[in-house]
């Protein structure tokens, strides 16, 4: 049976391709002929996908837990992966720029809706058995999160409020040791370090620090000033930046603060989380004042941060 014209198209460009390349177009075509077609669940290797759930104890809604989990860090990393490309991009534009921060947006949206699932999912007396097998690990040593936070803003706006003033022209390196998170998973009484945040400094101090130092000019923050700078047109973009502050910085760690307050909330004295964090205090928006762009936001606003919010969730309970 003879080609057509669109077959001896493609095996013109294909025996071009691989001459350009010094290979051997018919040994690739031999490979083509003995390959397998490609299945579904080859190509997302799902039975190793569905095979990474170890739950440590016989109670069934912790697989639930672990999932869900899993799901957010797939998340996670989706949203890096945008990040990536917003600065690594050799000729950023504003119209590039706002499609990939409507992309994390989406992920970050997905999530928080979805957050009912950690809320009202499991039963409450399971959870507080199960979690103690969790020891002392927590959601709290998510990496994939603080890097998101680092690609967003610059580096002393993650630094506790009270110490942003007096560190405002410090090195990354000293910054760093006064991120707002630290104080997360830190002993009231003794002030001392938890186990959790020992086990994540060791792990990730030194790729969050050089991340800080690699995206000094071009995390989303310094990205944005640069633009305006150059006097171009922001608004959809920094419409997009807010939803994003409010995504990250409000909405999402509201939604674990609902989780908290529905299985750790309890009188006289409320259930410590898994990696000694101070919840309380942690978790609502308006405690850290934690803001990846300061200029789109009022006084007033800044004032207010999540408080609205955090007054709605409770009166939601």
């Amino acid at each position: 049976m003879p080609f057509t014209p669109e077959i001896e198209q493609r095996l013109t460009q294909l025996q071009e391709k691989y001459e350009a390349m010094g290979q051997d177009m018919p040994a690739y075509l031999d490979g083509l002929l003995y390959a397998d077609f490609l299945t579904y669940w080859d190509y997302i290797h799902l039975d190793t996908l569905l095979s990474l759930q170890s739950p440590k104890t016989p109670f069934p809604d912790e697989e639930i837990f672990i999932i869900y989990h899993q799901i957010t860090e797939l998340y996670f990393k989706l949203a890096l992966h945008e990040c990536k490309q917003i600065a690594e991009a050799q000729s950023l534009t504003s119209d590039f720029f706002t499609a990939r921060i409507k992309r994390i947006n989406r992920y970050f949206e997905a999530l928080t809706h979805s957050f009912e699932i950690m809320v009202d999912g499991m039963e409450k007396e399971q959870f507080l058995k199960f979690r103690m097998s969790l020891l002392p690990a927590s959601g709290f040593q998510s990496g994939q999160y603080r890097m998101i936070e680092i690609y967003a803003t610059d580096f002393i706006n993650l630094v506790a409020k009270d110490k942003r003033a007096e560190l405002s022209t410090a090195t990354i390196e000293d910054q760093f040791e006064h991120l707002y998170w630290k104080s997360g998973a830190t002993e009231l009484a003794t002030g001392k370090k938890t186990l959790t945040l020992k086990q994540f400094e060791k792990k990730y101090s030194k790729t969050f620090i050089e991340l800080g130092a690699a995206n000094i000019n071009t995390n989303f923050n310094a990205l944005l000033q640069q633009f305006k700078y150059k006097g171009e047109s922001t608004s959809q973009l920094e419409d997009e930046l807010r939803r994003l502050d409010s995504n990250v910085n409000v909405n999402w760690p509201l939604s674990h603060y609902k989780s908290a307050v529905r299985y750790l909330n309890r009188e006289p004295e409320d259930i410590k989380a898994t990696g000694g964090t101070n919840w309380q205090k942690y978790l609502p928006p308006r405690f850290q004042k934690r803001i990846f762009f300061p200029s789109l936001w009022t006084v007033e606003q800044e004032e207010n941060w999540g408080k609205s919010w955090v007054d709605q969730v409770l009166r939601d309970l």
